[in-house]
């Protein structure tokens, strides 16, 4: 089968294409033909090596982490999936695995039905963004309609689903965009929309309860000037050095510092699957066919897009 692959860190230039063995599974394993899989920053950040302590350093190394497809075959425990059934799923461990083949094993507890309703794009821009989200969602505790949030970056594919989440809480909401996303972000739930090419939101005179900096460009520093004197700041896109440097600084501050981990789970996609019959709208800015991996990465990581950016396989049944 054909894979996307590296064999050392650095750009995109070291991504190619490379036969590899179709996988076999294990007994609570199915295996999967995928025909999309989405792109998240972790990828990126993987393949560059910023995170080289916890994805360590052997090679090949694929890339991707969320993906749909068509279940080939299933292992002799798995009960409640079969072969032909239409699925959406993620890897096991996000630091360490890769979705961008044409095939993937994977245990069957972290690949759910895909609903009729949505692509196998949309579903595959699901997991990783989707449990973030509802994870975000969960720390943030008693939301109510005077709570202030600030959200940094909001419509990405994590901004998406989260500004859908808090909308149903009636929360004060402060999306910060591009000029594409401003129409989005009201859409999806942003009662305040700043277009961060035109204004500074640091230099406002307004503070929050909660700030979610989905750009990574912020910082907790930054941050606490507009933060109240009892609220929260939500880092997802941390720095290795950072994870214990805020679980101490918390013990001794009222701004706490957040950082996000999160791992998909049946407890969160359930959410998700629920959010989706009530019609979440999961955006697709772009969509790329395999053979354009490069250009789907180049453009993923340049940013300012709206949604997620997805790449799509249109394989042949490979025996």
């Amino acid at each position: 089968m054909k894979a996307i692959v590296y064999q050392k860190f650095g750009n995109t230039e070291v991504l190619q294409i490379a036969e590899q063995v179709k996988p076999i599974i294990t007994s609570d394993q199915v295996l999967i033909r995928i025909k999309a899989f989405s792109i998240n920053p972790m990828d990126w950040k993987i393949r560059r090596g910023d995170m080289k302590l916890m994805s360590g350093s052997k090679f090949p190394k694929n890339t991707g982490a969320d993906f749909a497809g068509i279940i080939e075959n299933t292992g002799d425990s798995v009960g409640h999936l079969k072969v032909g059934d239409e699925v959406f799923g993620v890897v096991k461990n996000l630091m360490k695995e890769g979705v961008s083949a044409e095939y993937v094993a994977v245990p069957a507890s972290l690949v759910w039905k895909k609903p009729d309703k949505i692509s196998f794009a949309q579903a595959a821009s699901l997991p990783v963004v989707g449990t973030a989200a509802v994870t975000a969602f969960e720390k943030m505790g008693n939301i109510t309609s005077q709570t202030k949030i600030l959200i940094n970056g909001a419509t990405g594919g994590f901004g998406m689903i989260l500004l859908q989440l808090l909308k149903q809480r009636g929360a004060q909401i402060t999306a910060v965009t591009s000029p594409k996303g401003i129409e989005y972000a009201k859409k999806w739930g942003a009662s305040t929309v700043i277009d961060y090419t035109k204004e500074d939101v640091l230099s406002q005179k307004i503070t929050y309860d909660i700030v979610v900096d989905l750009s990574g460009k912020m910082g907790y520093k930054a941050a606490k000037e507009i933060m109240k004197t009892r609220s929260i700041f939500i880092n997802p896109t941390p720095e290795p050095v950072e994870i214990p440097l805020a679980v101490l600084g918390n013990i001794f501050r009222s701004k706490k510092h957040i950082v996000l981990l999160s791992n998909p789970a049946t407890a969160y996609t359930e959410v998700l699957l629920d959010e989706v019959s009530k019609g979440l709208d999961i955006g697709i800015n772009a969509k790329f066919p395999f053979s354009q991996y490069k250009e789907a990465y180049q453009y993923a990581e340049k940013g300012g897009y709206v949604g997620k950016v997805v790449i799509e396989i249109n394989n042949p049944v490979i025996k």
